[in-house]
């Protein structure tokens, strides 16, 4: 008999907790509406603060940051529709920034 595996890994993947994570980039998973912007352009966040809360089907889905860093580039505002991986914002390493 043939031996099949489903190929869901990637999908599920992106819906983890660093939603559309790439890099320094924070991407939005899905297309849908800023509700709430939570933090500013050179604030320091601890991976898994929230960034944004985006609106899609009537439901909420709050974005998270991947890592550790210093906003930069927020190119979110409230009322803001997104598309499916367009970029938030930037989180780069903060470390060396006190």
């Amino acid at each position: 008999g043939a031996t099949r595996r489903p190929v869901r890994r990637t999908a599920a993947a992106r819906a983890g907790s660093a939603a559309g994570a790439n890099g320094a980039s924070l991407t939005s998973p899905m297309q849908g509406t800023i509700v709430k912007v939570a933090v500013a352009d050179g604030e320091i966040v601890a991976a898994g603060d929230l960034v944004v809360v985006l609106e899609a089907m009537k439901m909420e889905q709050p974005l998270v940051a991947h890592r550790a860093g210093r906003v930069q580039g927020m190119a979110a505002a409230v009322g803001q529709n997104v598309a499916t991986g367009a970029v938030i914002c930037q989180i780069d390493p903060a470390d060396d920034q006190g």
